[in-house]
């Protein structure tokens, strides 16, 4: 079901599958004594214009889903991101509502129709150079239509909460931003890799050089580098523009225990806290969560809930970012608990996010 929104003389997200009234009743185990999340988020009424729709509702927070793989695919890596938004979205809407969290905060937008792009690299092998190309294109593709719908989001007034999906929609989400704003945006990201590979066409392990190549990034902070897993080339290049890019390495947080995690966590924010900024995670920097990058050893889930808590609490804290979990990689019987994991991580935020600035 495609929706044309007709906006000013935009067709507006017609690549957007609105989430309704009824799906989310569909989702929702409503049990008596109990209201979840689900009875009290709002969604984008029938036959109105949802930007109209955002600026004129007090909810502050907008949940969008990216259900592809596409990306990861193109940068070698094992396809099932494009599970996490179905997963998460049924996680979301039983959580109680009460006096700590509350559903009304929520408007949920929807998804990315990406039906086609999916179906068309269900036959493609990334180890072919023709292949690979065409997944690029499919992920440009993507991009575009990423940032137009974070950037409509951003200029209503609203912070976009983004379950993806693979790190390449990193770009869109700051390029969206950034074009809200009218300038560079800056980013924090928590994972085990750069993402700041080289410019070989789109794909998960490029988003921000991309985004910092043409002018919509302007400061990159990366958390937790696995040092295993970090090219010399990319590390020679960050060396180059450590006024713009900095990072520090889980191994010296956690392991050689030179750094300490809370005072890194100050560090990076007065690094980025001047402009508005991005919070990117990405579930491969935590051990045994199934990705396209399953790690061992990595932060716990408490280390990453007190890091969005922490980031989101300043007030330019423009977005939330969660991706490349996979459902679909990880055992059946336990493949909810992805969900779950994002669950708590859009109450923190959101907890956090409404509380007193920092």
């Amino acid at each position: 079901m495609h929706n044309y929104i007709i906006f000013g003389k935009y067709i507006f997200m017609e690549k957007l599958i609105t989430f309704s009234i009824n799906d989310l009743a569909k989702i929702t185990n409503h049990r008596s004594g109990e209201i979840k999340f689900g009875e009290k988020m709002l969604t984008i009424p029938k036959d109105t214009d949802p930007i109209a729709f955002l600026k004129s509702c007090d909810a502050k927070f907008v949940l969008f889903g990216i259900p592809e793989d596409i990306g990861v695919r193109a940068n070698f890596g094992r396809p099932g991101a494009a599970s996490a938004w179905d997963s998460a979205i049924k996680s979301i809407a039983n959580i109680q509502h009460n006096r700590f969290s509350k559903g009304n905060q929520i408007i949920v937008l929807g998804q990315l129709d990406v039906s086609q792009e999916m179906k068309e690299v269900e036959n493609l092998d990334f180890n072919d150079v023709d292949d690979r190309s065409k997944l690029s294109q499919l992920v440009v593709k993507i991009d575009k239509e990423v940032s137009h719908i974070i950037c409509k989001i951003v200029q209503s007034g609203k912070i976009p909460i983004v379950i993806g999906g693979g790190h390449n929609n990193a770009y869109g989400n700051i390029k969206g931003s950034a074009l809200a704003k009218g300038k560079a945006i800056n980013a924090i990201n928590f994972d085990a890799h750069s993402d700041f590979r080289i410019l070989e066409g789109r794909h998960s392990g490029n988003g921000f050089s991309y985004a910092f190549e043409e002018g919509f990034l302007k400061k990159y902070f990366i958390f937790g580098l696995h040092e295993n897993y970090t090219s010399k080339s990319v590390l020679d290049i960050i060396k180059k523009i450590e006024d713009r890019v900095r990072y520090n390495t889980y191994d010296s947080v956690n392991i050689r225990k030179e750094k300490d995690f809370n005072q890194e966590m100050v560090n990076a924010l007065e690094f980025i806290k001047n402009d508005s900024y991005g919070i990117e995670i990405d579930l491969d920097a935590i051990p045994n969560i199934a990705s396209s990058a399953m790690t061992l050893s990595g932060f716990s889930i408490e280390e990453l809930r007190q890091f969005v808590t922490y980031f989101a609490k300043n007030k330019n804290a423009t977005y939330l970012h969660i991706c490349e979990g996979a459902p679909d990689l990880g055992e059946e019987k336990n493949n909810h608990l992805i969900g779950k994991l994002i669950g708590y991580l859009v109450t923190d935020f959101i907890k956090a996010a409404t509380s007193d600035k920092i």
